[in-house]
């Protein structure tokens, strides 16, 4: 096994632990029932890209991206 093949099945590791821990931080959609009554019309409902779970949600995608990229990068060199 290569050297670079370590290394990207460690960054792969990682990357993996971290997307865990960010999906287990952010909040429930459940929580934005409120949108029925209105509720939904406050600050941070407006502003949720630069709220804290707004950054979450985007790190999320990115860290989602490297990670099946990361993967079909150490699939396809295999063969």
């Amino acid at each position: 096994m290569s050297p670079l093949r370590v290394v990207l099945y460690v960054i792969l590791m990682i990357v993996s632990v971290i997307v865990t821990g960010l999906v287990l931080m952010q909040e429930g959609k459940q929580q934005g029932l409120g949108a029925i009554s209105g509720a939904a019309e406050t600050y941070w409902g407006k502003n949720k890209g630069r709220s804290m779970e707004g950054k979450l949600v985007k790190w999320t995608a990115i860290l989602v991206i490297v990670m099946i990229v990361l993967s079909a990068v150490l699939n396809i060199t295999r063969f």
